[in-house]
């Protein structure tokens, strides 16, 4: 155990003192920051120098309206399509409506006409209000005022809520569920190759240079592969902290020179038990009040243990095709099978698993070991029964310890062969050998 430690130990200092881990772990959380500022400043630069766009609007039908706002004034005129189209070249109108005479039943050729393409909430909120126009000219056509349609419609908002066995009753709410869930999931699918590759050159790297037959004269070549990689798993661990507590910092430097709040921040005021009422955030009051209901610790403790466990089960699977090849271009012919379960782990999170984690589907991808990683963190958001989260976690750790033992045959073989082009026939000979 003490050779593993020394592997461990040598392939995390290794990677965490080269040049380009400290750029990438330092640098990347600027990224993130530094668009999030630019995009704010550009938005309230925008905002102070906000010019109204007219748009001018011809109806044959002398029937539809539409209503301006803050940043489009329309202007009904009976201007000819030509001269319309020519206001807008010349630029006199930011873009030209043209409603034609038609059937009120079944209306079409409305036209756009605009000097730049135009944003799609313009032409949703034409298209909004030439639609609810129609609709009320249908509506007189039965006899039906459409103001007492209108004074009937009533929004409905439900709020929901989970009911434990203790009869503790949490919110929730689905859209932040769903966001934790794949955010959660889409990181762990990222990390497993990003890492994965890494044990894979690394080992390609090693065996090409024979720095590799210097150290299995000192231990054996699977106590190597386990060291390399729990040590590349801890660096991809540390390198995945860091740029959180840094991104998070810096996000909110630079929110709070903009003069507003990180929504951590307002969830942690609508916690607060200090406080006697619970503050009004407007549209977003829901979602921050469902963050009470979201056990954080819970998450990023389960994060951590499917992070580690699915890059272990993969690298395994890494750290074998980087010992049966020679080069990373001969490596690619074993890839395939590899990705196909993170791939359909990967569609199923979309397809089964955020739109209903309780079906029979999304059960299972969350309980095979192959899948199981990025599945289970699209369903944890949204509460998972104790007894399937340890039953996934013992079958994930069962998973990765068959995988370190099969791949761990592929390697102490093909860690010392050079020159020869390696098949899958040749690599289920290395497993069935038993010496």
């Amino acid at each position: 155990m003490d050779k593993v430690f020394l592997v461990i130990q040598r392939e995390y200092l290794a990677k965490v003192k080269k040049k380009s881990f400290l750029l990438a772990t330092l640098l990347t959380p600027l990224i993130f920051p530094t668009i999030m500022g630019v995009f704010l400043w550009i938005a309230i630069g925008d905002a102070s120098d906000l010019q109204v766009k007219m748009i001018e609007v011809v109806d044959e039908n002398d029937f539809f309206y539409v209503e301006s706002s803050d940043t489009y004034a329309f202007s009904i005129s009976k201007v000819t399509k030509e001269e319309g189209k020519e206001m807008v070249q010349q630029g006199e109108r930011h873009g030209f409506l043209y409603i034609p005479k038609m059937d009120l039943g079944s209306p079409s050729g409305i036209q756009y006409y605009g000097g730049s393409n135009p944003s799609m909430s313009l032409i949703t909120s034409l298209e909004g209000s030439i639609k609810r126009r129609i609709e009320e000219y249908k509506l007189m056509q039965q006899g039906i005022d459409p103001s007492i349609l209108a004074g009937v419609r009533t929004p409905v908002s439900i709020q929901t809520l989970i009911v434990q066995d203790s009869g503790q009753e949490t919110t929730t709410d689905a859209t932040l569920n769903y966001g934790l869930g794949f955010l959660t999931g889409i990181l762990i699918y990222i990390f497993i190759f990003v890492y994965g590759n890494q044990v894979m050159q690394g080992v390609i790297e090693e065996k090409s240079s024979r720095i590799i037959e210097i150290l299995v004269s000192s231990l054996k070549p699977f106590q190597l592969m386990l060291g390399k990689i729990i040590g590349i798993g801890a660096v991809g661990l540390t390198q995945f902290l860091i740029w959180i507590i840094l991104i998070s910092g810096l996000s909110v430097v630079v929110m709070g020179y903009f003069g507003m709040q990180m929504p951590q921040q307002t969830a942690m005021e609508l916690m607060n038990p200090d406080l006697t009422q619970i503050p009004d955030f407007g549209e977003f009051s829901p979602i921050l009040e469902a963050l009470q209901g979201v056990d954080f610790v819970q998450l990023v403790v389960v994060f951590m243990f499917y992070f580690l466990g699915g890059f272990m089960l993969y690298g395994a699977f890494f750290a074998a095709i980087g010992a049966a090849v020679d080069t990373p271009g001969d490596a690619q012919q074993f890839m395939f099978p590899v990705t196909i379960p993170l791939l359909i782990a990967y569609m199923g999170l979309f397809i089964f698993v955020l739109d209903d984690p309780d079906s029979n589907v999304s059960f299972w991808l969350s309980i095979i070991p192959f899948t199981s990683p990025i599945a289970m963190m699209g369903r944890v958001s949204f509460g998972v029964p104790i007894q399937e989260l340890l039953l996934s976690m013992s079958l994930l750790v069962a998973g990765f310890l068959s995988t370190t033992w099969l791949a761990g045959k592929i390697y102490r073989i093909g860690i010392l062969i050079h020159g020869s082009k390696v098949g899958y026939k040749t690599l289920w000979r290395w497993l069935r050998s038993s010496s």
